[in-house]
């Protein structure tokens, strides 16, 4: 798995609010069963943000459950790494 690979959200539950996840988590600690993820969301349940990166709902989720990717934000790098600083600092 690569870091910041984008994912169809496998939770049925979830995916309506948030459709895609972000693969966070940095390929030193591939060996664990799960993989640190952030939420995606539709431009609509912003609310005024303009990032549809929800940083503070970062969760873990099994790694098998994380098909193909659909796409990467490895463009961003910097912006999701600013947006997990702010959350913990």
């Amino acid at each position: 798995m690569v870091q910041f690979d984008v994912y169809t959200n496998p939770s049925k539950k979830g995916s309506q609010a948030y459709p895609f996840i972000v693969d966070i988590q940095n390929s030193i600690i591939d060996g664990l069963s799960t993989r640190l993820v952030i939420p995606l969301t539709h431009q609509k349940f912003l609310q005024g943000r303009t990032a549809p990166i929800l940083t503070p709902q970062l969760t873990s989720m099994p790694a098998h459950l994380l098909k193909e990717p659909i796409g990467s934000i490895e463009s961003l790098r910097d912006t999701v790494i600013d947006t997990i600083d702010f959350a913990v600092t």
